[in-house]
């Protein structure tokens, strides 16, 4: 452990455990920041901790789903008690549910078919409980002397990139998950605007395609390159961008 170490920050990493989460905490618990990793499963954030602290990162697990009103009150709780603020806030969590992400072998569904129930259950964890989660948290980001928030967002959110027949993801139309990492982009923008005078700085991250459970085996970007665009944005200095959209510190379009 790195307790005589650590700089003073704390980080709240949502879906924390595993995959572009655990990568993130990874880079941040690298810069001798305390993170704590959200986790729905107990057991499986204690052991992602504690691996963490096997590396000499200093981190702890907080039982957590980012769907649950309760969990929200659960993680001010936590916070307001032990640390009385909140310096970094990642919302990572998120679902991908209209095709066998383990493989990206079968094909999202088309547009037109795409169920009301998937809509919506991918934009209860995406976008709703995200950004309830962030009102809930925020008093705490305030509380700290130079607040960041990441909002795990995917190029594939981009109606820029998607409206343009020459880029790279004009045929990856996946309809409920784009369209919430869009709608998560707004957040971000709206949420950025409103803190504009504050120290507090807002930014959508497109983490890459990497191959974690969701990015599937044919990713471009391995699971140690993930956690990279998050934690470049909630270390920024105080002269660093709000309300952009970035991949490895070059911007995107909406």
């Amino acid at each position: 452990m790195k307790d005589g170490k650590l700089n003073g920050q704390v980080a709240f990493i949502t879906g924390g455990n595993r995959g572009l989460g655990l990568e993130t905490a990874r880079e941040l618990g690298k810069q001798d920041i305390l993170v704590v990793l959200g986790s729905r499963d107990s057991k499986n954030g204690e052991a992602a901790a504690a691996k963490l602290g096997d590396e000499g990162i200093t981190a702890e697990s907080l039982g957590f789903d980012v769907t649950k009103p309760q969990d929200h009150q659960k993680a001010y709780d936590y916070f307001a008690k032990k640390y009385g603020r909140l310096d970094i806030l990642v919302n990572n969590a998120g679902v991908w549910k209209e095709s066998d992400t383990s493989s990206r072998s079968s094909v999202p569904k088309l547009t037109s078919a795409v169920s009301p129930e998937i809509l919506r259950e991918t934009f209860e964890t995406n976008f709703f409980a995200t950004v309830a989660l962030t009102q809930k948290l925020l008093p705490l980001i305030r509380e700290a002397p130079a607040g960041r928030i990441v909002n795990v967002s995917s190029i594939l959110g981009s109606l820029t990139l998607h409206a343009d027949p020459a880029s790279p993801i004009y045929a990856s139309k996946v309809f409920a998950y784009d369209a919430s990492k869009t709608a998560l982009n707004a957040f971000t923008v709206h949420l950025a605007h409103e803190l504009r005078d504050t120290q507090i700085k807002v930014n959508s991250a497109h983490p890459g395609w990497v191959k974690t459970e969701m990015g599937g085996p044919n990713a471009t970007m391995e699971v140690s390159e993930g956690g990279k665009t998050s934690a470049q944005l909630a270390t920024l200095a105080d002269d660093g961008p709000s309300g952009g959209f970035f991949h490895l510190g070059q911007p995107l379009p909406w």
